[in-house]
């Protein structure tokens, strides 16, 4: 019975290991100031979309990570997507914007 125990504890173990070496993220982990600052992007695009006249849409959701901005969502026209992108561009703190935005 002793091997036994000994058998599965072992046992236990490896797969622990595995787990939780799975669970590690690939890359860095964002500080706290690096999430606030994506934040401030986010919002600020997000603000310069729906004030532009030409982009003024609930459609284009917007995500930052270490001010790389991705736009997404639905626009109406090449010219609304191409706007949201140069908008996105003016805001301090963006470093790269990628366009994912569909026409309806």
């Amino acid at each position: 019975m002793k091997h036994f125990n000994k058998i599965l504890s072992a046992a236990f173990f490896a797969v622990s290991l595995v787990s939780v070496g799975g669970c590690e993220s690939m890359g860095r982990p964002q500080t706290t100031g690096e999430y606030l600052d994506d934040s401030i992007i986010t919002t600020k695009v997000k603000e310069a979309i729906l004030e532009d006249p030409i982009t003024k849409v609930l459609d284009i959701n917007v995500t930052t990570y270490n001010g790389d901005v991705q736009l997404s969502g639905f626009v109406s026209s090449e010219a609304e997507a191409g706007r949201a992108v140069q908008l996105a561009h003016g805001v301090k703190g963006v470093k790269s914007v990628t366009n994912n935005m569909q026409m309806k």
